[in-house]
């Protein structure tokens, strides 16, 4: 299944794809998330499971990173092991497959001054958020508000802005510092570049549609590791040759506009009609997930209004006994953004 996945892994764009290129730049993300596998005496054994003060709890986790095209939200390259090693260990292995012509974006946990040079050693630019701790050196400020600087031997540009988070539940402003090997402030504003920041987010929905639409929130059945192994890539190969329908079947639209859902019915229904499977027959089914995904496109997209907590809710007896208001303590985790303005120098 390894093998298969390495087939079909890629970007699953062309030159004209909407969203896929900023400025002639392939924009990936690299992420993680945690898929649950069967509370197993083996699973357990190499897995390990998540604890608290008081007992082990939940089930054993496997960690899956994932270079993904945000655009298309195609998975370009996955690796997968144990939590324990972290992100930033299995994303060196992604470097792999990380080329010239692409801009990675990054989260906080992935700027570490080792992991940027893996990246920028590729050959590919980055654009990663620093976290408020570290403090880079102001070398020469630009006109656009950004700022030249130095990461171990990289030398970057910083970008210090001023997010302002609106939803329903009230308005909040923090500052941000993305970095970047895109030294130019004239041919890519330090403007566009926060932007662009908020692409990353596009890997959040290829992880939804691999850990929830297609499993149906299930744990994974395996209960060896080489069996873990096998069902994840087979997830991925099923959602990337569903991603590869899509932006082939429609290579003139947004692919933001495509219902993975309705896609991904489409193809279950075709294996399960059996169209098109008899020896000489051409199999359309790239076309059929066109069709239904074009009858019924998605709106364009719209900004978010509402808060969304990027935490799991707390009971209502937790809430109670911290008196904390419901609609204040999703405010605290609203992430939704709706407003930029870089700081002037």
């Amino acid at each position: 299944m390894r093998a298969l996945f390495d087939l079909v892994g890629g970007p699953a764009s062309a030159i004209r794809t909407t969203g896929a290129r900023w400025t002639g730049l392939l924009v990936v993300s690299i992420d993680g998330t945690y898929l649950d596998v069967p509370d197993d005496p083996a699973t357990r054994a190499r897995l390990g499971k998540t604890s608290n003060q008081y007992a082990a709890s939940g089930y054993p986790q496997i960690l899956l990173v994932a270079l993904v095209a945000c655009g298309t939200r195609a998975v370009i390259d996955a690796v997968l092991g144990p939590r324990t090693r972290g992100e930033t260990s299995y994303g060196k292995r992604l470097a792999r497959s990380l080329q010239a012509l692409m801009i990675v974006l990054l989260d906080r946990g992935s700027s570490s001054n080792t992991f940027l040079e893996t990246v920028a050693g590729t050959g590919a630019a980055f654009l990663g958020r620093l976290s408020a701790a570290r403090k880079p050196p102001v070398l020469r400020r630009l006109p656009d508000g950004s700022f030249l600087s130095r990461i171990g031997t990289l030398e970057v540009r910083i970008i210090e802005c001023e997010i302002t988070i609106a939803t329903t539940a009230g308005r909040t402003t923090g500052v941000y510092r993305p970095a970047t090997t895109l030294l130019d402030h004239r041919r890519r504003p330090a403007f566009e570049l926060v932007k662009l920041y908020h692409e990353r987010r596009e890997v959040e929905s290829a992880y939804f549609a691999i850990r929830k639409s297609m499993p149906g929130r299930r744990v994974l059945r395996a209960r060896t590791m080489a069996g873990i192994a096998q069902e994840v890539y087979a997830l991925l190969t099923f959602y990337q040759l569903i991603r590869i329908a899509i932006t082939d079947a429609i290579p003139d639209a947004d692919p933001d506009r495509a219902g993975f859902s309705i896609a991904l019915q489409t193809a279950r229904d075709q294996v399960i009609q059996a169209t098109g499977v008899i020896a000489g027959t051409v199999i359309d089914l790239a076309s059929a997930i066109g069709r239904a995904v074009l009858d019924r496109a998605m709106p364009a997209r719209r900004l978010r209004l509402s808060p969304r907590a990027t935490k799991h809710p707390l009971s209502r007896y937790a809430y109670k006994s911290l008196r904390v208001d419901r609609r204040t303590y999703k405010a605290t985790f609203s992430i939704d953004i709706l407003l930029t303005k870089p700081i002037s120098p």
